[in-house]
């Protein structure tokens, strides 16, 4: 870092003087990225031979319960993973205007987006192909979601928006994993696992770039690692049923608060080192006790969750029995 840039950081930046001082690292960071992801082809991943017509022009027939032996929670899970996936131009208009279009930044917002869209493509192309779900649903939901759109809560902050996606894309890949390993299906697991290798890299690149951020501007980027934490929401809790859904992935061991705190965001916290950071301000001391409590109150509450999904786990064992 520069001496400019070492003045910098003993006061608040604008956010143009962030992007600026930061572009250095997207283009590590993106270097870095493309040396290691694996490009792959969506069509390679569906089972093609497995499908046939639905009713309607091409007089196929009806989809039907019967027509898949995926759990019900499972095909839940996947319905959301993949309807989170399709609001991918609400994400790329938020992420272009936020970070530009022009050098580094804007060459990560093109590849970003593309890689991502081969998610919705394939994880689709399964369940139609497959006839895990009601087409006619699934498209009805698409719709809805879509027209609804989205924003995030920090759609104008940089900062805050870079410690929200380096949790979110880390919350989506293990999403994605725990629904592949629950179809008790190999072809959905596999896909999953190839979806969330891409989840994890994006998850990596975004956390390097907060890292950046946090030693530019340390108490301003402790403040906003810690209002992101305590109101983190994922970008699909507006899909319709989507508390309902949430809830049995959590008991199934989709996503739950447990795997939030220890899988999610304690990790990207250690990678920051935000507890060991010397040399912090009032503001920034206050931003990281904060975080601290909140850290063990996310930790009673997943045992809480855990109490109670146990009991329930025992009380239908029992009937079951």
């Amino acid at each position: 870092m520069d001496s400019e840039g070492v003045d910098m950081a003993a006061k608040p930046m604008t956010q143009t003087q962030m992007l600026l001082e930061l572009e250095q690292v997207v283009e590590e960071n993106l270097n870095r990225h493309l040396t290691v992801a694996k490009d792959w082809f969506p069509h390679e991943y569906v089972p093609w031979s497995d499908g046939r017509n639905f009713d309607g022009p091409l007089n196929g027939d009806p989809w039907s319960p019967e027509d898949s032996k995926m759990s019900d929670v499972a095909r839940s899970a996947l319905i959301v993973n993949l309807l989170t996936e399709d609001n991918l131009p609400s994400y790329h208009h938020e992420i272009a205007i936020l970070f530009g279009r022009d050098a580094a930044w804007g060459d990560w917002v093109h590849r970003w987006t593309a890689e991502e869209g081969r998610h919705g493509i394939a994880i689709r192309d399964y369940l139609l192909t497959s006839r895990a779900v009601d087409p006619v649903q699934l498209e009805q939901l698409r719709m809805q979601h879509m027209s609804t759109g989205y924003e995030s809560a920090h759609s104008e902050d940089l900062v805050r928006s870079l410690a929200y996606v380096s949790f979110q894309e880390l919350a989506t890949r293990v999403s994605h994993r725990n629904t592949g390993k629950i179809t008790d299906d190999p072809v959905a697991d596999q896909l999953l696992a190839r979806v969330a290798a891409d989840e994890n890299l994006h998850m990596i690149f975004y956390r390097n770039l907060l890292k950046g951020a946090l030693e530019l501007s340390p108490n301003a980027t402790m403040r906003a690692i810690t209002d992101v934490v305590t109101t983190f929401q994922m970008p699909g809790t507006d899909i319709a049923g989507f508390q309902r859904k949430a809830v049995e992935m959590a008991i199934a061991g989709v996503y739950d608060l447990r795997q939030h705190r220890d899988e999610v965001v304690a990790p990207v916290l250690r990678f920051w080192n935000v507890f060991e950071i010397e040399g912090l301000d009032a503001e920034g001391e206050q931003a990281r006790t904060e975080l601290s409590d909140f850290m063990d109150e996310l930790d009673r509450q997943a045992q809480r969750f855990e109490e109670k999904r146990d009991k329930l786990q025992a009380r239908l064992a029992a009937r079951a029995g």
